[in-house]
This record gives structure tokens, sequence and C-alpha cells, in this order.
């Protein structure tokens, strides 16, 4: 039964919900509170997403205007200034109030009607990583080619250049983006479970959350402009990470893909001194066997 608190059906739910752990309690006491899963969803999905996107930039904020960080910084002499965070903030929070909260708003009815489930007990962690990786995946393919698409010309100029306005970036820029460009790389985070939802009837809104925040700490990270040794594709070489993405911004082509490596090496677009010995060595070794 619904109560007049939150809390007070949260009380009502554990006398009654033993099974329950206290996670599961506290999800079931949300829904129950609100009755209507649509704004419980809603509220709870912008709420987190602002919580997540802002709270993983601001250590990077801060490592920012530390100088000891400067020698894993990979553009060194490029530090962005105050109001250039500020600026960029404040188009990231237009952003997601005019086109994310949208998004966000919909993604319920349009899961929920291929079978999205909101109910506990929850999907058990196994079942939730494989879903997880699936989709990181799927939204790796779908930025990879949106993202090269947004360097042809017109595209270029009109929508992806603001996004390039830094060109080394930094944590917050992330999603300092046209409006139009968040809505169609936006697209590639939320269609993949929404897909998924649609082919498998096997979705719950907890594995959306946490992919959600998992994509944005990788969105993140890939903009901190930051290179340390204990960076994670030191240990999965097929990672991108900001190494790989630093280098984009500052050439301006190449690069195109999100969270892997596998689709700039396979198309033979990735960018840096590196990439373009391999391009070398290739030529060279062409030339040799015609000889």
């Amino acid at each position: 039964m619904a109560q007049d608190t939150y809390w007070g059906s949260f009380e009502e739910i554990s006398k009654y919900n033993v099974s329950l752990n206290y996670f599961e309690r506290l999800w079931l006491a949300w829904y129950t509170y609100m009755q209507n899963d649509i704004l419980a969803t809603g509220i709870m999905s912008f709420v987190m997403h602002e919580a997540v996107y802002f709270g993983r930039s601001l250590p990077w904020i801060i490592i920012d205007a530390i100088p000891w960080f400067r020698r894993y910084k990979i553009q060194q002499q490029k530090i962005p200034t105050a109001w250039e965070q500020t600026q960029c903030a404040l188009l990231v929070l237009f952003s997601h109030f005019t086109v994310e909260l949208p998004q966000i708003w919909l993604f319920h009815p349009m899961c929920q009607f291929f079978g999205l489930s909101t109910t506990v007990p929850f999907p058990s962690i196994y079942k939730i990583a494989f879903q997880i990786a699936v989709f990181f995946v799927m939204e790796d393919t779908w930025h990879y080619w949106m993202h090269r698409a947004m360097h042809w010309g017109p595209l270029y100029k009109n929508i992806h250049k603001i996004h390039h306005q830094y060109s080394a970036p930094f944590g917050l820029a992330a999603e300092y983006a046209s409006p139009i460009e968040v809505m169609v790389l936006g697209l590639g985070t939320i269609s993949s479970p929404i897909l998924w939802c649609a082919i498998t009837k096997d979705l719950h809104i907890l594995t959306m959350y946490l992919w959600i925040v998992f994509r944005l700490f990788q969105a993140i990270d890939a903009h901190s402009g930051y290179e340390f040794p204990w960076s994670l594709h030191h240990f999965l070489p097929f990672w991108a990470g900001a190494e790989h993405h630093d280098v984009h911004h500052e050439r301006f082509i190449g690069n195109y893909s999100s969270s892997f490596r596998w689709w700039d090496i396979l198309f033979d677009t990735e960018a840096g001194p590196e990439a373009a010995k391999k391009r070398r060595d290739r030529k060279l070794a062409a030339a040799k066997k015609t000889a």
C-alpha cells in the first residue's frame, strides 16, 4: 500500500517483503510511493544522469586546477580556464533540459511496450554485466558511423563544429555539442537497450541505469585530457580512452569510435603519429613488393 511519505512506503514494504534486500526495498518503495511508473522512472533517470555527469566531471575540474597533474596532461599547454568550464557547463545544462530530458522521459513507455521490467527482485549481476557489454558494442558501432558522418563537410560546419571548439578536451565537454548532435549520438546510447528489449523481451530498468552510468563515465573520462600509467587501455588494448579521443580533438579527424578501437583499425581511420607511421610502413612494404 502506498503511504503519504516515501519512507512510510518503505517501512510498509519492509514488513511484508522480507525476502528482498535493502536496495530492492528502496526501489519498490519509490515506485509504490509515486504510483506512476513513467513519472517515477523519468524523475529518477534525469536526477541520476545529472548527478553522475557533473559528479564525475568534478574530479577532472579539480585535477585541472592542480599543477602536479600537468605531467599526465596529454596537451600540457592547454588548460581550460574557469570561464571555459562555466560556459561549457551552461550549454550542457541547456542541452540536458531541451534534448536529453525528452529522450529520458520517452524511454520508459517505449521500453514498457516491448516488455521492460521495473519490478523486484533485480536480475543477476551476470545478466546485467552481459547486457551492458552488448550495449557498449552496439553503441560504439552507432557512434563510429554517426561520428564519422558528422565530419562530412556540411554536417561538420553546421552541427559538429561546436563540439570541436575545444581542441584540448576536458571532462565537462563530453556532452558539449549541438542539440542535433546530442540527439543523434545520444540515440545510440538510448536505442541500444530499446532494440535489445524489443528483440529479447528481457531488460530491467536497473540494467539501463547502470549502462548509462558506465557510458557517462566512459565519455567523460575520454574527454578528460589525461593519460595515466593506470589508464584502462594499458590493460585492455582495444579500449579507446582519453589518449585515443584527445588525438581526435587535436587533429580534427580520425579516431571516431567512442569506447573501442576496432572500427578505426578495421577502416584505417586511426589518427596520430603511431597510426601515420603504420601507414607509411605499409606503403613502403607494398612498394617493395611491386618493385
